[in-house]
Parts: structure tokens; sequence; C-alpha cells
């Protein structure tokens, strides 16, 4: 009997509590005491991203750590300005003493044989007896000088005359550059005639001495005196001609 008394009271007890539940839900009525809690629910979805807080202030200042590797060198800059001349250097040592230099030559002279007959007009005089010609410019065969070496020089005649008066040219190329006349009387004793002139050649030019009229063609010469033809070099072009590059 007391079984059944212990049953029908846990009956009781769970109508009366479901009659409780029930009148909670009624609007109006005096609310019962809280049941017992209920089981957890599952979890919610994930909520939308919260606004950005303010930023904190600034730490304080940590420990240096070690010192890294040194990185690859970096691009050269640009060139910077050119810097103050600095402070003369000492003197060096005097050299070694060095070649002089050899300055271009060209010189020549002749003079008539004394077996040598009269000139041809309008012919190079042959001053065939050479007295010096060390370069070879100028040829006997032919009485002419020919320019190896550019520059100015000098050409003089220093002729006896005789027999004839004389008159003769100093040619370049064919053209007179200085002409020179010497009369003759009829004297019982030679004369003389000298001239000489300042002439630029280049190199290919010729020079060379000529009687321009037929009868103007006293030229002597004999054991006693001389006519000769003479040229050298002043001075040479040698900043300006291929010669000496």
């Amino acid at each position: 009997d007391k079984m059944k008394q212990l049953v029908l009271l846990f009956l009781l007890g769970l109508i009366s509590r479901s009659l409780q539940i029930e009148d909670n839900k009624i609007p109006g009525l005096c609310s019962g005491q809280p049941g017992i809690p209920g089981t957890p629910g599952l979890h919610g979805g994930q909520g939308l991203p919260g606004r950005d807080g303010r930023d904190g202030r600034d730490g304080a200042m940590g420990v240096p750590g070690e010192k890294g590797e040194m990185g690859p060198p970096g691009v050269p800059g640009p060139r910077g300005d050119v810097g103050s001349p600095g402070v003369d250097g000492l003197h060096g040592e005097k050299g070694a003493q060095g070649e002089c230099a050899v300055a271009p030559r060209s010189a020549f002279s002749a003079k008539l044989s004394e077996s040598r007959s009269p000139p041809l007009a309008e012919q190079p005089i042959l001053f065939d007896v050479v007295l010096i010609n060390e370069q070879g410019h100028y040829d006997p065969a032919t009485g002419k000088f020919t320019c190896e070496v550019p520059g100015l020089y000098y050409f003089a005649v220093h002729a006896t005359v005789y027999r004839s008066s004389l008159q003769f040219d100093i040619m370049k190329n064919g053209h007179s550059i200085a002409s020179f006349f010497q009369y003759y009387g009829n004297w019982p004793k030679p004369t003389s005639l000298s001239g000489g002139t300042l002439v630029r050649l280049e190199p290919e030019d010729e020079v060379w001495v000529q009687v321009g009229v037929g009868d103007y063609i006293g030229f002597y010469a004999s054991v006693k005196t001389d006519s000769t033809f003479t040229g050298f070099l002043v001075y040479s072009y040698w900043q300006n001609s291929a010669v000496f590059a």
C-alpha cells in the first residue's frame, strides 16, 4: 500500500507541474516558480565582423636585436660635383735627355765647265760641275733642281760675263721668278752679273736658269773665273706637310 501511495503522489506531482507550465503561458496569470534549466541549445552561426577598434598607444621600445649580415652592394649613385683642385705634388725626377731632332736639309751648288759652249735660249743651262749636292736634289744632266722638302728656298746665280751681254731668268715650273741683265761693251776683260731670289716650293716643283734672248748669252767660265748656280733651304714648312707626318 505504501508503494501505491508513493506512486500516486509522484503522479500527482507531475500533473501539478504540468498545470503550472500551462498556466505560465496564459497572459495575466501569476507566474509560478522558475523551472529547472533546459538543455543548452546548438551554437548559432557566425555573426558579422565588428568595427575596428581604436589604435592602441605605442608600446615601449624593445631591446635592440642582433646585428644582421651585410647586404649586397647597392646600385652606384649619380656622379657628384667636381671637387676643388688638390695640393700640387712634389716635382718628379728629371728624365733622360732625348734625342735631338734632325732638321730637314736641301742645298746644292754647281758651276759651268770651262769647255761648255754658249747656252741655248729658253733651255735650262747645264751647270755640269757639281760643287755640293749631298741630298741629290740637283741634277747636273738636266740643270734642274727638284724640291723634295717643302719650304722657303734661296737661289742665286753668279755669272762671269764675257764676249756678249747677258740676260738670264731664274725659272720655277716654266715661269720666270727673277730676271737679270748685264750689258757687255766689248771690254777687254770679263765683267760679272749676280742675282738671287727667295721662293716658296712644294714637293716636285722645279727650278732652273735659262737665257731668254739669243743675243744675250754671255755666260763664261775659265780657269780663273766661274759662273755658278746655288740653292738652299732657308726653312721648311714641316707643320703642314705629309713629308714629315
